[in-house]
């Protein structure tokens, strides 16, 4: 009879569950470090001020919060739901946390996107994302109550998503339509980046499916909203703005006379701007928003600025204004535009604006305006049942205004990440740009479109940080490399070693370099 002896088996060392969070940190080394001191930097400023840091906009978002039941005449209510699902929890510090997150959140998509899909090193992927992570801006943009950093991120992750998949299925173009419907309810210009991905994916012939899957989940909430809208105001659209919108960019040049404004079209002609060319400054914003120089935007009896009749009526003058004096309009945008790309940062378009990207020095009231509902500090105290006057608190406070001072990203920075960009397209010219494509155009688009539609503003240049850091790194994954057209004259080019027929080492590396080129866009 055999007797078995049970052995006692061997510990095997435990390297499941708490040695992959460590096996991780360590393959992500960089991008860690810089993520555990973007945080910080997020931490200090919610200590240095509290609740959170307002606009002259944020009081109408809180107010869309607490009066939803009409969508606003001038921008859609996507942030003023979100601080909606927030109210709950009374707190603006809270709804700045979790756009500190959103941020953050950010600076993860780009960073995952150019390591793990491009397959740049952790070094590489992580010094795209350091502006989002370390620019005092970007920092100082997430603690404001604005959408800007909803919207950022919904940008990057539309742009994320598509570029993930090489083959889009028709559920992956149902999400992507889904983001750019909640980017459109936050700010408009999120129908542009919809067009822009459908262009794009028909020049890489995903198919019809995933496009169509797109549009349709893109078409449903915001038809939706837009038919809410027309309930409410009598006509089918997201906002009653963009006519008025349209007159500030023209204000500063446009002339009844060379328009040809008819004394008795009263509607336009009460339009006309009376103030000489060369007096009406450097911003058109005074002559929309406030008295300036005399000069004030007319008001229809009917209703506000914004009304349906005020819009088509600016619109139509605007639109009059760019087709007789195309050369001064051109020139305003181009103006515009390349304010993005300056190495300073000069104050526009008044001081009063600038002065609300800078953190505070000292503390201030909140102001007691009428609102399109509601007032605006009473609203507030509202929302935060108690005071939302920002309070400043050393030396938390002290050090993020000295670190805005030093760390930021200069204009000529972002203008230069965009020439890497235009390279990279033009190197994959064959494939129309390839992903490079993609990320490059939704960042020239969001710096030049609120040029020509509307006038620059320095926190519209921040959604395009990201998505040029993209088209940067996506284009210098594999070095800088010599278009195909130009290494092939120079290898053949008379006195070149290595020239056709030889078997030398420069007729090697000619075939080497020539599989690099080959090598497919991921």
């Amino acid at each position: 009879m055999v007797s078995v002896v049970n052995k006692p088996r061997l510990k095997m060392p435990a390297v499941g569950r708490g040695m992959r969070p460590l096996a991780i940190l360590r393959r992500h080394r960089w991008f860690a470090g810089a993520f555990a001191l973007g945080g910080l930097l997020r931490l200090i400023t919610m200590l240095g001020y509290r609740p959170a840091l307002w606009f002259n906009d944020s009081y109408e978002y809180v107010s869309v919060a607490l009066h939803p039941y009409r969508p606003h005449p001038i921008r859609p209510n996507g942030y003023g739901f979100y601080l909606l699902a927030m109210e709950p929890l009374h707190s603006f510090s809270l709804v700045v946390f979790t756009q500190h997150l959103m941020g953050l959140a950010t600076a993860v998509l780009v960073y995952l996107l150019l390591s793990r899909k491009f397959g740049l090193p952790g070094w590489g992927a992580t010094l795209a994302a350091v502006p989002v992570l370390f620019d005092a801006y970007q920092i100082q943009l997430e603690h404001l109550i604005m959408s800007d950093a909803l919207f950022i991120l919904l940008v990057v992750g539309v742009i994320t998503l598509v570029l993930w998949h090489r083959r889009m299925s028709w559920r992956i173009g149902a999400a992507v339509g889904l983001l750019c419907a909640f980017t459109a309810l936050t700010r408009s210009i999120g129908l542009a980046i919809l067009a822009l991905v459908v262009v794009y994916l028909l020049i890489k012939r995903v198919g019809w499916r995933p496009i169509a899957a797109m549009i349709t989940a893109c078409a449903v909430p915001v038809l939706g909203y837009m038919g809410w809208f027309a309930s409410t105001y009598g006509t089918f659209a997201m906002t009653s703005s963009d006519g008025p919108i349209l007159y500030m960019r023209t204000a500063l040049f446009a002339d009844c006379h060379k328009m040809g404004v008819d004394k008795r079209d009263l509607d336009l002609a009460l339009l006309c701007i009376v103030v000489p060319k060369e007096k009406r400054g450097i911003s058109g914003q005074g002559f929309l928003w406030w008295n300036q120089q005399g000069q004030k935007f007319h008001i229809f009896p009917a209703g506000t600025k914004f009304s349906v009749e005020m819009n088509e009526n600016a619109s139509r003058f605007a639109t009059r204004a760019i087709m007789s004096q195309p050369g001064d309009y051109l020139a305003v945008v181009a103006r515009d535009f390349f304010r993005a790309f300056r190495w300073d940062r000069p104050v526009f378009p008044d001081a009063s604006t600038y002065l609300q990207y800078e953190f505070p020095r000292v503390e201030k009231p909140l102001p007691s305006w009428d609102l399109y509902r509601g007032k605006s500090d009473s609203d507030a105290e509202i929302y935060e049942r108690g005071s939302a006057a920002t309070q400043i608190v050393a030396p938390w406070a002290d050090f993020m205004q000295g670190y805005q001072r030093a760390v930021h990203l200069p204009g000529i920075v972002l203008g230069g990440l965009l020439l890497i960009g235009l390279y990279g397209v033009a190197l994959r010219w064959r494939k129309l740009g390839g992903p490079v494509l993609l990320p490059w155009l939704a960042a020239l688009g969001l710096i030049l479109a609120p040029a020509a539609t509307a006038e620059f503003d320095y926190r519209y240049v921040l959604p395009a940080v990201p998505l040029a850091c993209l088209a940067a790194g996506i284009t210098l994954r594999h070095g800088v490399r010599v278009p195909a057209p130009l290494r092939r004259a120079l290898t053949h080019s008379p006195g070149a070693t290595g020239s056709t027929g030889s078997t030398g080492s420069t007729g090697r590396s000619t075939k080497a370099a020539s599989s690099e080129t080959a090598t497919p866009d991921k």
